[in-house]
């Protein structure tokens, strides 16, 4: 057996060094990969059926057949110099990107990217309807395309029906189906009289909710009696971008085709494999028309940026202005962060070009602004103080986890039954 073995590694005469060296390079990555495995395996980092531990079997794959495959050493070393690029492209890239060298990674996530919107010619992501999709995962989406229940035009039949809009916070991605704030507050204002409309997707500004306001406000065709806008944090992701295209298109608009993860070539299909990944990336930034967008043009800043400001209250402005001239009454509300976390200067890279400790500041001084102009313009501005929330009611710097948005709708909704009655 043993004479065998060392023949297999040619080891043995006549001496196939051709093979030796594939088996130690075999063996070499065996480790490698073996060891990173393990550390994530410890961590708690390489969840069961994750892109990164299929990238783990992959590569165990790609090892044992070129161990099988030694015999014929050409063959052998294709399959490893597939494996050294994967490892390299995967784990050396992950390596760069933690010590600060890259500014983006191709290892596999350790969770695969839920496909749960589709592109749209104005908005660039719009959510899947439930059921449209085979390949959807939890969908989150009623019939029409709205996160909350089903509804029909018989059940707003008799209802005041109230839109919500706004990005990732409105949408409530920490919560639950059945906890997000949209659905608390309207058990709380009676959901035998009010149906309360979930417009929020990901990522919008304001931008998004001029063309939602002017254009996809009706469900069923039943014009809301109120619509409520939550915002700042996404706009202020536009601070400090050199020659801001006024209405956002430029940069924010363009990410948000990855940000939803909307191209027809989609990520989850190579997502355990990184060489694959650059693939994708290379053949869409040479054939999409949207291409990728590269870290935008700026420099960071501390202080508030007049353009952003500028085209923020220009946009607050159209909205009310259409909702107006349709009868429509306006409430806005200032985005409520984790002041603590942002003040401690935990990373966030959604705005690029400030720093976490500087948003807070910006983000009161956004909803100030925003007081001032919905008193100007005649809407209602609902005032809720981000000192009511502690840390544990946000997954991160500003999604509420179920306790958070229960305890904002019910801060909320005094208002809006005041206001939309």
């Amino acid at each position: 057996m043993r004479h065998r073995l060392l023949a297999y590694a040619g080891l043995a005469r006549p001496y196939r060094f051709e093979r030796t060296l594939a088996v130690l390079t075999a063996l070499v990555l065996a480790i490698v990969v073996g060891a990173a495995a393990t550390h994530f395996h410890v961590t708690g980092k390489l969840p069961p059926d994750s892109p990164r531990y299929w990238y783990f079997v992959y590569m165990a794959a790609l090892v044992v057949l070129a161990l099988l495959l030694v015999p014929w050493p050409r063959l052998a070393a294709v399959v490893l110099s597939l494996a050294t690029l994967e490892a390299a492209f995967g784990l050396g890239t992950a390596y760069l990107y933690k010590v600060g060298r890259l500014g983006q990674t191709v290892f596999p996530l350790d969770e695969e990217v839920e496909h749960r919107f589709r592109w749209h010619p104005l908005l660039q992501g719009v959510p899947l309807p439930s059921g449209t999709d085979p390949e959807a995962r939890d969908p989150y989406h009623n019939a029409l395309g709205q996160r909350g229940r089903e509804r029909t035009a018989q059940s707003l039949d008799g209802k005041a029906m109230i839109a919500l809009f706004g990005g990732s916070t409105t949408y409530d991605v920490g919560g639950s189906d059945g906890e997000t704030w949209a659905e608390h507050l309207e058990e709380m204002l009676g959901a035998d009289r009010v149906a309360v409309i979930n417009h929020g997707v990901p990522g919008y500004s304001t931008a998004e909710h001029v063309i939602q306001t002017a254009f996809y406000e009706r469900t069923h065709g039943v014009q809301p009696r109120c619509s409520i806008y939550y915002i700042g944090w996404n706009d202020l992701r536009n601070s400090h971008v050199r020659n801001l295209d006024p209405g956002y298109a430029d940069v924010h608009l363009r990410g948000q085709i990855d940000n939803l993860q909307v191209r027809r070539l989609r990520q989850s299909y190579v997502s355990f494999s990184p060489t694959l990944m650059l693939a994708r990336y290379f053949l869409v930034l040479g054939v999409d028309t949207a291409r990728p967008i590269d870290k935008p043009a700026g420099q960071t800043g501390t202080a508030a940026d007049p353009a952003m400001e500028a085209i923020y209250l220009r946009n607050v402005r159209t909205i009310s202005a259409i909702n107006r001239q349709r009868g429509i009454t306006t409430l806005w509300v200032g985005q409520v962060m984790d002041h603590r976390r942002l003040l401690a200067g935990e990373p966030w890279g959604w705005v690029p070009f400030l720093r976490p400790q500087d948003i807070s500041p910006l983000i009161l001084r956004l909803n100030d602004l925003l007081k001032r102009e919905a008193e100007t313009l005649g809407d209602v501005y609902v005032d809720i103080a981000p000192q009511d929330f502690a840390s544990d009611d946000f997954i991160d710097h500003g999604h509420f986890v179920s306790p958070g948005s229960l305890k904002f709708a019910a801060r909320l909704a005094p208002a809006v039954a005041a206001a939309c009655r």
